[in-house]
């Protein structure tokens, strides 16, 4: 077995990204030492999508977050978008049907092919 480097990453996804190279790598810790910074940082910039219970809900989110541990940024970047796209979906489908948002609308049906 080859011996592989992890490091934890925090990526952001914004709601319209049509892939992994939409995705943003906002910062990395190299080890165990700095993951409670890290932890930190990913927390205060998801607190914007925790409703009055303390309770974390992607339909409030303006961009999805992720705390990861792989390789590297490219793997990092590619199981982002793999976990942000059916919380990306479903965001975007609350947004058509509370508000009529012709924007998340067009971003479902060009980006996911789904009809809102």
């Amino acid at each position: 077995m080859i011996y592989k480097q992890k490091y934890y990453y925090i990526c952001k996804t914004p709601l319209s990204a049509e892939g992994p190279e939409d995705v943003e790598v906002v910062d990395r810790a190299d080890n165990s030492n700095e993951f409670p910074e890290l932890f930190k940082k990913f927390e205060d910039l998801r607190s914007h999508a925790f409703n009055d219970d303390d309770i974390y809900s992607i339909v409030r989110a303006d961009d999805i977050y992720d705390l990861l541990r792989t390789g590297t940024e490219k793997e990092a970047k590619e199981m982002a978008y793999d976990r942000a796209e059916p919380e990306i979906i479903t965001n975007l489908q609350h947004r058509v049907m509370q508000g009529k948002d012709k924007n998340a609308k067009a971003i479902l049906k060009e980006v996911h092919q789904i009809d809102a």
